[in-house]
């Protein structure tokens, strides 16, 4: 009777020995140096999973070079040394652990407000050097002081509720939080010119996007008071560090906590130069209880990888025993969502997910599941999966619901991505996917009919119907060498309310949708850039 072979698991760094425990003993695990190229593509060759941290590089070049891969697995939460993109076109699933540092990464940051406060690290090299400086180092209490937490996500709320213990005031900035949630945990939510006018500790917990880059900058700090201190314990570069050199050179920062870097590694800083600056070297998931439950983590998804069933930590494609004809609809959902998720201009209230035609007649639940992530991954800063969704959604007092309906009036499927906001307003984007290839395609957009194919980049102009705005948006494309793809225009009545829905080929800068909205009185401008 011939030998059925196990499914291979290269393990290419050092990781957790709970990971090879929980992997079990159904899999044939190989160990290579990761970070030797020569080593890692001979390796490489017949497995069927690869278990990563930072230092292996697996691009377009190692993915050709297995042909058996299925998985590539990152015991941890980035994803900068793993090309999601050509892992994607190659069937390969790429999964992390979101969720596995935020704990470690919290405490950290608490860590170096501590710190900061009082002086810790100068006192103890001091102290080493021979020097008792008991008088130097008078540092202050956190009790009554204002803490400002910018970006009240899953690390950012884990910060505030430790920080409540020390007696101190919590306000937050964060665009995508219900005031009347905060409140409930004791956190009031401010604009963020407030939190940095008010705070005597600023804590900042964003993720790193063209958005955030600099956020903390050189304005920013002219409106800080001069006994702020400041920690970066979340990416490099949110904080501009040539501009906190400035403010505390000239004494408008009093002090600062830096674990992260716009450059990594770092290790000559004009920050350095400040006793009032406590470094350390990008720590935050530098934990064993982290590093385990990453390793954990991932090892599950091998596992169910491998065995065909759901991924949660899925971030490029999904496996799982789901029906074929439902299998179109989740990235459909997922783009939906997406852009249901740009269009809201306040907090959510409530999601509702329709799902009408033969789709209806299997277990749909996983486009409920995409779409809501595919809107949370809009308007929150968190790394959203099929796992923390509806977390998000019930820690931000968001209802969530599925309808089904058999009966589908124009279509053979249609997936509708209903948003309820807190000002009352909704925003409504249906969808479908036609042809043998499955094309995804929106159809709907808050009642105007459209057929517009989801492509890379979308825009959409809400304005009151009358002649020249197309020419008007086209010429203004036009000299920003933005090129239109396709164009509808839908109405709901001649001089009514008009909707533009473009796709074009590169990105519209900000400066140029603000331009069209001016030009044309919109009611609104959005632009959409997926992932596809």
């Amino acid at each position: 009777m011939p030998l059925v072979s196990k499914p291979i698991v290269l393990i290419a760094e050092e990781l957790s020995p709970a990971t090879v425990d929980a992997l079990g003993p159904d899999f044939e695990i190989r160990h290579v140096d990761g970070a030797d190229r020569a080593a890692l593509l001979a390796a490489i060759a017949d497995v069927d999973a690869i278990l990563v941290r930072s230092a292996t590089k697996v691009d377009a070049e190692a993915i050709a070079a297995a042909p058996r891969l299925k998985v590539v697995a990152r015991a941890g939460v980035g994803l900068d040394n793993v090309d999601v993109k050509a892992a994607t076109q190659a069937g390969v699933m790429v999964v992390n652990a979101p969720t596995s540092n935020i704990v470690s990464a919290a405490e950290l940051a608490v860590a170096l407000l501590l710190a900061s406060a009082r002086n810790i690290a100068p006192a103890s090299q001091a102290l080493r050097a021979g020097q008792w400086k008991r008088s130097k180092y008078t540092g202050v209490e956190l009790s009554d002081k204002t803490v400002g937490v910018v970006g009240l996500g899953r690390i950012g709320l884990l910060v505030a509720q430790r920080l409540s213990a020390f007696g101190v005031k919590l306000v937050a900035y964060d665009p995508y939080v219900q005031p009347a949630r905060a409140a409930q945990l004791g956190i009031r939510m401010l604009p963020l010119d407030e939190v940095l006018a008010e705070s005597d500790f600023i804590t900042v917990h964003l993720p790193k996007t063209p958005e955030t880059i600099g956020l903390i900058g050189e304005e920013a700090l002219r409106k800080v008071k001069p006994t702020v201190r400041i920690i970066n314990a979340a990416r490099g570069g949110i904080v501009d560090e040539h501009a906190l050199y400035v403010a505390l050179k000239e004494g408008r920062v009093a002090g600062a906590g830096i674990d992260v870097f716009s450059t990594e590694p770092c290790t000559d800083s004009p920050l350095f130069e400040f006793e009032q600056v406590v470094v350390t070297p990008h720590l935050g998931a530098s934990t064993d209880e982290a590093q385990e439950k990453a390793g954990i983590a991932v090892a599950k998804s091998v596992r169910l990888a491998l065995a065909g069933e759901l991924v949660p930590d899925a971030v490029n494609v999904q496996g799982g025993s789901i029906a074929e004809i439902v299998r179109p609809g989740i990235a459909l959902a997922e783009n939906l969502g997406r852009v249901a998720g740009a269009l809201a201009t306040t907090p959510l209230q409530a999601v509702e997910v329709e799902v009408l035609g033969e789709i209806a007649e299997h277990d749909v639940k996983i486009l409920e599941l995409s779409a809501l992530k595919g809107v949370f991954s809009m308007v929150v800063t968190d790394t959203v999966s099929y796992v923390n969704a509806p977390v998000l959604a019930g820690e931000r007092g968001v209802s969530v619901s599925l309808t089904t309906d058999r009966e589908s009036a124009n279509f053979r499927n249609l997936v509708r991505v209903k948003l309820t906001l807190s000002d009352g307003q909704t925003v409504s984007v249906a969808g479908t996917v036609t042809g043998p290839r499955n094309l995804q395609k929106i159809v709907e957009i808050d009642g105007f009919d459209v057929d517009v194919p989801v492509s890379a980049h979308l825009a959409f102009l809400s304005y009151v119907d009358r002649p020249g705005i197309v020419g008007v948006a086209g010429r203004i494309l036009g000299d920003a060498g933005v090129n239109i793809g396709g164009m509808q225009v839908s109405r709901d009545e001649a001089g009514g309310h008009a909707l533009i829905a473009l796709t074009v080929d590169s990105a519209i800068p900000g400066e140029t949708l603000a331009a069209i909205v001016t030009e044309i009185g919109a009611t609104y401008g959005r632009t959409v850039d997926l992932e596809l």
